[in-house]
């Protein structure tokens, strides 16, 4: 059976205006979380002021065992070197 795709699915009475739509309220199964809030429930920003917080994080220096790529510039793991160039060692995804 061929199916008109230029047709109008509704009729003019089914439509319903703007006003109706938002008088009505929200749709059935609409949340108040965003999607991308929807991932991480647990995460709350809450409006509070962290400006005064200081982080305390410890940097290590590279190790014997590790090297830095000069492509992705991570360091890695010596078993991770798939070879070394004039610039420097290339990590085994960047080689591929």
């Amino acid at each position: 059976m061929a199916t008109d795709y230029d047709a109008p699915r509704k009729s003019e009475e089914e439509s319903d205006s703007i006003e109706a739509l938002k008088e009505r309220g929200p749709a059935k199964g609409a949340s108040g979380i965003d999607s991308e809030d929807a991932d991480n429930p647990s995460f709350d920003l809450g409006g509070s002021d962290l400006s005064d917080v200081e982080l305390d994080v410890v940097v290590l220096p590279q190790q014997d065992d590790e090297f830095t790529c000069v492509n992705c510039f991570l360091v890695r793991h010596r078993s991770q070197m798939d070879h070394e160039t004039d610039l420097g060692p290339i990590c085994a995804e960047c080689a591929r």
